[in-house]
C-alpha cells in the first residue's frame, strides 16, 4: 500500500515514500559507500539516517515475532511503547546494541520511516491507519 511515484533507492534516483498513516511524504536511498552503509532519509530539509543492516535486522526480528508488532513512533529522547518496533531499534538488546539511527538528536522515528522501506521491498505488511499502525513480516 505505500505509495511509491518512483525511484530505485539510489541517492540520485531515490524511493518517493508516504509515512504509515500516509499523511507525509518523504524520500529514502541507499549509501553503500558510506562507513557503516546507511539508509538516508530526507523529509522536507530534515536529513535522518539509519545503519542499512536495519532492514535486514528489523525483517528478521519480525519474522520472529510471528505476529503483528507495533509501530510505536517517537522522537529520539522521548519514551516509547515497551514492545514497539521503535522501542527494539533502541533496545541494547538488538543486534547493534542500541540506536540504529546514526545522526545524533535525529535517531528516533525508525519505525516511521523504515517500515514504509521495508514495506516497499515487499518485506513487511504495513497498517495505514491514522494512528496505531502496526506491522509483520511476510
Amino acid at each position: 500500500m505505500t505509495l511509491v511515484t518512483y525511484g530505485t533507492g539510489e541517492k540520485d534516483d531515490p524511493w518517493q515514500l508516504k509515512t504509515p498513516p500516509l499523511s507525509s511524504d518523504f524520500l529514502a536511498w541507499k549509501e553503500l559507500s558510506a562507513d557503516p552503509p546507511r539508509l538516508v532519509v530526507q523529509v522536507g530539509k530534515t536529513q535522518l539516517s539509519y545503519q542499512l543492516r536495519a532492514l535486514d535486522d528489523a525483517a528478521r526480528m519480525l519474522e520472529a515475532h510471528g505476529g503483528w508488532m507495533e509501530l510505536g513512533n517517537a522522537d529520539e529522547g522521548k519514551p516509547v511503547k515497551p514492545g514497539s518496533l521503535e522501542a527494539w531499534a533502541r533496545d541494547e538488546g538488538n543486534p547493534v546494541g542500541g540506536y540504529y539511527g546514526l545522526r545524533k538528536g535525529y535517531r528516533g522515528r525508525f519505525a516511521n520511516y523504515v517500515a514504509p522501506v521495508l514495506e516497499l521491498l515487499g518485506r513487511v505488511e504495513l497498517e495505514h491507519k491514522p494512528r496505531g499502525n502496526r506491522v509483520r513480516a511476510l
